[in-house]
């Protein structure tokens, strides 16, 4: 085999490694305080989405890293670090898509949750995470980017349920506003995609 296919191959598994990391990171940091909750006896939850509460707008930031119990955290940690990576390698705009699909979705909660709530746990983000992919499958129209969504919706496809309301204990707010975080996340990305192909004479 040439060196410069072991080359090009060592390449991929580097970038694909790097990026995974800052997905891995996040997922560490919410098992870090999920740990350092439990002899707070859950105290830490309270920092939760509490809707149309001024104090409750700090949770749209800390309500992913915040969960009800370890058996939460083990429920969204999967679909985060898969659907995360999936990002991270396939669209290089990890972070963008988090940072807005965690403010926008987490705004939204806090604008159209039942009053007396709080909201915590990374599912919308989760949610927007599926959101993203299938949305940017869409409209990117790359073979590998659909196949994602394709994968995405098969494997995941199920969780479109948890944006009815019905359930109890269940944040279909939550849900639901990250899922619309991510279809706006990937349709004002794309756009940039867009316009990068575009060379001015």
């Amino acid at each position: 085999m040439s060196q410069p296919v072991n080359a090009r191959r060592r390449g991929v598994v580097a970038t694909t490694v790097g990026s995974a990391v800052p997905v891995l990171v996040l997922a560490g940091l919410m098992w870090v305080v999920e740990i350092i909750d439990v002899p707070l006896q859950g105290s830490l939850d309270r920092n939760g989405i509490y809707p149309r509460s001024e104090s409750g707008l700090f949770g749209v930031v800390a309500a992913p890293f915040l969960h009800a119990d370890f058996a939460h955290l083990v429920a969204n940690t999967g679909a985060f670090v898969v659907m995360g990576v999936l990002i991270a390698v396939t669209t290089r705009h990890f972070w963008a898509a988090t940072v807005g699909i965690i403010l926008f979705g987490g705004l939204g909660t806090w604008l159209i949750a039942s009053p007396n709530t709080i909201h915590i746990g990374a599912s919308g983000v989760v949610y927007g995470y599926a959101a993203f992919l299938v949305t940017w499958g869409l409209l990117a129209r790359r073979l590998l980017n659909i196949a994602v969504a394709v994968v995405v919706v098969v494997v995941y496809g199920g969780i479109a349920w948890g944006v009815l309301p019905g359930q109890a204990g269940i944040s279909w707010e939550g849900h639901l506003c990250g899922a619309l975080a991510g279809v706006g996340m990937a349709w004002a990305l794309s756009r940039r995609l867009d316009r990068s192909r575009y060379r001015a004479v």
